[in-house]
């Protein structure tokens, strides 16, 4: 007998209750399942009463039967997810490309299609899988730290240990902790002028990944796709970074740009990209306003960049800081 009291329809007051075991029956999309589920009884006059938690139990029973049958993945094991593989909830529908609200509905009881579920099946059961969609789609993620801390729980999952980081993403990691208010339009022009001063002072390009000629100026495709949900807002930053992963050459540019670079707004940095040579020859005879996916030669960069430092008598990389105010002169 239940001590907790619910009331009962036929004594007009609060009782206890008795709980049973009964097969019962339920229909679902038109066809009709047998599950066992559970009854209250009244403890005073024996008629059946209505037990919330029961009816939430009852209809769980049901829907498990459809299920079994239709080969839908369980509740259990959707709930799993987010666990196993350490990602929010909205995250996953992102990888997905669904709906953000979706997954988290199936967490509530919703039951996926048969198509929905055999994806999340196959994500439960096979963590190099999920491995595959998150790199595929790591794109979609609204922050690094969700990609960060779901790839490392899966290479815990499939021992393949830790996960290194490409030198954008560390340079990335440093701009977001250095640089307040960063906007994706900022940081794009940011990882610019890195690579192209970079070369300018060491002859080599610090990560090898190429921008295209967007019709807003340079843009590194996949750092866009990463936080473009951010919109106009500053990237969160949600872990403190260690800068000792970079050599004093690299340390000495990043400085320089994020202290005399990184001070102006994303579209005062476009507006300088507009006149400088290397966007305007990918850009060739388009107009601003038309997109474009053209390369931006690291060649042009290297040579526009090498002759910028020339040009300005640049000794070390502080000296960025007066062909930063020149270009702001000017526009």
């Amino acid at each position: 007998m239940s001590e907790r009291k619910v009331f009962c329809e036929e004594c007009r007051h609060d009782v206890t209750f008795n709980v049973a075991v009964k097969q019962m029956k339920g229909t679902i999309k038109g066809e009709t399942y047998s599950y066992l589920g559970k009854v209250a009884h009244c403890a005073d006059c024996g008629s059946e009463i209505y037990v919330s938690e029961i009816n939430d139990y009852n209809l769980k029973a049901l829907y498990d039967k459809y299920r079994e049958k239709n080969e839908i993945i369980s509740l259990e094991a959707i709930l799993k997810i987010p666990e196993k593989y350490a990602i929010g909830k909205r995250p996953i529908s992102l990888l997905l490309g669904w709906g953000e609200q979706t997954f988290s509905r199936y967490c509530d009881g919703d039951i996926p299609t048969k198509q929905y579920s055999d994806i999340l099946k196959r994500i439960y059961d096979n963590p190099g899988y999920y491995d595959e969609i998150l790199e595929k789609n790591k794109g979609n993620l609204k922050t690094t730290a969700s990609y960060d801390k779901s790839k490392r729980a899966v290479a815990a999952i499939l021992g393949t240990g830790t996960v290194e980081k490409t030198k954008i993403d560390l340079v990335i990691g440093y701009l977001l902790n250095q640089c307040e208010d960063i906007t994706p339009l900022a940081l794009q022009k940011a990882l610019y002028y890195i690579q192209g001063f970079y070369y300018a002072f060491y002859k080599t390009f610090l990560f090898s990944e190429d921008c295209q000629a967007w019709v807003h100026g340079p843009v590194y495709r996949e750092i866009y796709f990463r936080y473009r949900d951010y919109k106009f807002d500053p990237i969160e930053c949600s872990d403190e970074f260690d800068d000792s992963v970079f050599s004093s050459s690299e340390k000495a540019i990043l400085e320089s740009v994020a202290k005399h670079i990184c001070c102006y707004s994303g579209k005062v940095l476009e507006k300088f990209t507009h006149s400088e040579a290397p966007w305007l020859s990918a850009r060739g005879e388009l107009l601003e306003n038309v997109p474009s996916d053209r390369m931006i030669l690291k060649e042009q960069m290297g040579e526009y960049f090498s002759a910028v430092k020339e040009k300005y008598n640049m000794i070390n990389p502080n000296d960025i800081k007066v062909y930063a105010q020149t270009m702001f002169q000017q526009i």
